[in-house]
């Protein structure tokens, strides 16, 4: 990803009873270390190390039973989509922050709703038939689980009571045995919460064996119950990256970093055009930031080609779609960025030629001398102003209507809302959409490519102009698909929240922009390439750049473990290097730092350097460019 923002999630607005339960002394413990220890200890009772990632489908809906949730497959699918390869500790905690564990008066409601004779019982006909014909179905095998626990079934039927009763108890349990396996094990203790880096100390450790929590085996009636119990019932009758260790802590060492930046501090350096810029030939594309619901960015990638050497002046800035004068996108406030690599003889990986340390108001941008040659640019955003959307929506859009002989039509809101899709998707900005940039639609919103079949079918049905869609056809593509679902909008929305929309018709996770490259001496080329998440690449990168024009401080003068620091005029990155033969945990505290804003979401957190490796920290930017910016933060070596 462009930059991940770690997946991190406000934290639970009450304590866990059953954490302070488990302590033998009273702690005075804050709200966000109890919900991450909730999560860590869930999390390791299914994997041996936090730095093991979620790598299926099964093993994610295992890890939120352990952390009492009870996720239907609707919800499975929400965060393991098709393009979902691995979660990490980051992305399960980001989870649980969205997912709350059901109440036992949300159940009861529930059960009451088909509660016909309002006695607290349900016949074990009426719910078979609910369970095994409606919404997310269940076997006959799941059923039979539920209605022989003999403790909560008499004379043919299910005292829905008692069963809400044992379905919190065992959600309570469940997190109480991982709670105390956890206090137990002093090992797991030291364990980091989050790390992104691959390749541990621990890469011996593989996760533990786990059956499909599709198949139900006579002792797993406690699983069933947690896995498959009242979430049925629920949703039928509804309709439907780091954190805090434990408290205490020793540390063996610390060092802090203290920047002040002045109000608008942005403009000090500012992003000049070269005096003969509109002499010069330019090439302009246009892409996308997406935040995914694990928490990572992805976008576009590029090739920029050039004949000979000239004079180059790159830029990149969010795209401004609003139409109506004088009112600008919300998005334009998040930072755009890039980093230009090329590849050189004899070199494996590519070599880092530049990135943005000037701009001019929401342009960051570059200029300099280039060869001629192939480069690699892979657009950036630190993920401090693209984050999770967490305004909540209370009534969701229209997106289709009928008229009065009954045909269907798109709204208006909805009209206005694929426009601006049509926009950010017609990357050349000729007015049509071609196969290629077709493709890069579909793979974004379904996963899947539509072939030259396909496109020529598409061609014949509806308006194209040279070979290419047109606005018109792109609308009516969508009312076709409107049409063949007599007007259910679902998969509409499946298309929207692919785009970052939410069920207000507002575009939340995702910002659009636009390059522009000028040579002084040729004509430049530049061509999307794929859109992917860029992580693992990135964040070398990233690492390498900062680590070269940033400072450098060893944390309290251990010999083996550097922090290096990155200023420029509108952002703060650190890097953390571990040059010793052990992992290191770095507790990083930024509470002191004021207007700032950074891409964990957390003031406090901790992170896992793994041995010999490099990783990104965090990156930090003003709340309020208009005001004055304190950057002080603490990095703390855990013993």
């Amino acid at each position: 990803m462009a930059s991940s923002p770690g997946g991190h999630a406000s934290l639970s607005s009450q304590k866990s009873p059953l954490w302070e339960c488990s302590r033998s002394k009273k702690l005075q413990v804050t709200e966000e270390e109890l919900f991450y220890m909730n999560c860590r200890a869930a999390y390791l009772t299914v994997f041996k190390s936090s730095l093991e990632s979620i790598m299926s489908r099964d093993q994610l809906c295992i890890a939120l039973q352990k952390a009492g949730r009870n996720p239907s497959q609707k919800t499975i699918d929400k965060y393991w989509t098709p393009q979902t390869a691995k979660l990490n500790f980051d992305d399960f905690c980001a989870i649980l922050k969205k997912e709350k564990p059901t109440s036992k008066s949300e159940l009861l409601k529930a059960f009451k709703k088909i509660d016909v004779n309002n006695d607290g019982y349900i016949l074990h006909t009426d719910l078979y038939k609910i369970l095994t014909k409606r919404g997310e179905k269940m076997t006959a095998e799941e059923m039979h689980v539920i209605i022989n626990l003999a403790d909560i079934n008499a004379d043919g039927k299910l005292d829905y009571n008692k069963f809400c009763k044992l379905y919190v108890t065992t959600n309570e349990q469940c997190l109480k045995t991982a709670l105390e396996k956890l206090e137990i094990d002093s090992k797991m203790r030291l364990q980091q919460l989050g790390s992104h880096l691959e390749g541990s100390s621990e890469s011996g450790t593989t996760p533990l064996s786990k059956p499909s929590p599709r198949i139900i085996k006579k002792t797993d009636q406690e699983t069933m119950l947690n896995r498959e119990g009242i979430h049925k019932e629920k949703a039928f009758l509804s309709d439907g990256r780091n954190s805090l260790p434990l408290a205490p802590r020793k540390y063996r060492s610390s060092t802090s970093f203290n920047i002040s930046m002045p109000a608008n501090s942005f403009r000090t350096s500012k992003l000049l055009e070269p005096n003969s810029l509109k002499e010069w030939q330019c090439a302009q594309t246009k892409g996308c930031f997406f935040l995914e619901e694990n928490g990572e960015i992805v976008s576009h990638q590029y090739k920029i080609h050039l004949t000979q050497r000239s004079m180059v002046f790159l830029t990149i800035k969010p795209l401004n779609l609003s139409q109506e004068e004088g009112l600008l996108s919300h998005w334009l406030t998040v930072d755009t960025a890039f980093y230009l690599l090329r590849e050189s003889e004899g070199q494996p990986n590519l070599q880092l030629v530049c990135f943005p340390e000037l701009r001019n108001r929401e342009i960051y941008g570059w200029s300099g001398e280039l060869g001629p040659g192939v480069y690699c640019l892979i657009p950036f955003t630190t993920g401090c102003r693209l984050k999770k959307d967490k305004k909540h929506v209370t009534e969701e859009a229209k997106l289709v209507g009928r008229g009065e002989k009954g045909e269907l039509f798109l709204t208006k809101k909805f009209r206005a809302a694929l426009s601006d899709i049509f926009e950010i998707i017609d990357l050349d900005g000729n007015g049509l959409l071609s196969l290629e940039e077709y493709n890069f639609f579909e793979m974004r919103t379904s996963g899947e490519k539509c072939d030259d079949e396909a496109w020529a079918i598409c061609k014949e049905n509806f308006d194209t102009k040279k070979n290419e869609l047109t606005r018109q056809g792109f609308m009516d593509l969508n009312l076709m698909e409107a049409s063949d679902r007599d007007g259910d909008p679902s998969d509409l929305w499946v298309t929207l929240h692919s785009m970052g929309y939410n069920k207000a018709l507002e575009m939340v996770e995702a910002c659009p922009f636009v390059i522009d490259v000028y040579a002084d001496k040729c004509r430049p080329k530049i061509k999307a390439l794929q859109m992917e998440s860029n992580n693992g690449q990135l964040d070398k990168i990233i690492c390498k750049s900062v680590m070269s024009k940033g400072s450098s401080k060893a944390i309290d003068s251990h010999e083996n473990v550097f922090l290096h620091t990155y200023k420029s005029d509108f952002r703060v990155t650190s890097v953390l290097d571990n040059k010793s033969e052990n992992k290191v945990i770095i507790h990083v505290n930024n509470e002191l730092s004021k207007n700032c804003v950074n891409n964990r979401s957390l003031n406090i957190f901790a992170v896992e350097v793994a041995p010999k490796s490099t990783m990104v920290c965090q990156h930090v930017m003003p709340l309020n460019e208009r005001q004055e910016w304190i950057y002080n933060c603490v990095y703390s070596l855990m013993s």
